[in-house]
This record gives C-alpha cells, sequence and structure tokens, in this order.
C-alpha cells in the first residue's frame, strides 16, 4: 500500500450501508486519524481513553472489514504500532494467515492490562 492506492483499496472495501455521500466515506476514513490522537495523547500524557478507541476500531472493522488492518498500519505511524497490535490481539483481530510483520511486534504492556480491566 502506498500513497497512490491507499485510498482506492478503501473505497474497495467500504461497505457502509448507511452510507450515500462521499462525505460519509471520508467520516469513516478519519476515524484513522482519530485513532491516531487518541494513541499521541495516551503517549504524551498517559491517558488511553481506551472505551473511545475500542468504539473507532470496531466502527472501522464494520465498513472496512479486514481491509481495516492494512490500513490501520499503512495511516498511522511506525511509533504506534504497539498499541494497534495491543488493541487487534483484546479484539481478537489478528490474522492468522498469512503471517506478516504483525507477529514481529511487540505489544504494550500497560495498555494490555487496561484493556483487561473492562
Amino acid at each position: 500500500m502506498n500513497d497512490e492506492n491507499h485510498l482506492l483499496f478503501a473505497i474497495k472495501h467500504y461497505e457502509n450501508p448507511h452510507a450515500v455521500t462521499i462525505e460519509d466515506f471520508d467520516e469513516d476514513l478519519k476515524r484513522f486519524k482519530y485513532i491516531k490522537r487518541l494513541f499521541k495523547k495516551y503517549v504524551t500524557q498517559g491517558e488511553l481513553k481506551h472505551h473511545l478507541i475500542l468504539n473507532h476500531f470496531i466502527i472501522c472493522f464494520n465498513v472496512f472489514g479486514e481491509a481495516t488492518v492494512p490500513l490501520m498500519f499503512y495511516k498511522i505511524e511506525k511509533e504506534y504500532w504497539s498499541l494497534i497490535k495491543t488493541f487487534l490481539v483484546f479484539l481478537d483481530r489478528i490474522p492468522e494467515f498469512p503471517k506478516s510483520g504483525i507477529d514481529d511486534i511487540k505489544i504494550d504492556k500497560k495498555c494490555f492490562d487496561i484493556l483487561h480491566t473492562i
């Protein structure tokens, strides 16, 4: 995935029966940006709004399906990948096959512990 094809990839996998305009699609695509902001706030200020992050993850999976995983890793910087993986593990959304670089990413222990108090 790259700058030239990520949008086409997202459109191809987008399934939201309630979306009728391009603005609806854009709003759903912005969820990746919202997740990134929430991760940044966690890293810089120590505040993890895990319920809000989980809601964004679930909505992304509902409208982009399994394409959410590659989109998430493409649209969010590498410094937050351990947080992405932690939420994916919690939601049991790590793809089993094919094996990928996701398997090499460590989870964020503090975040993992917080998620398991839910």
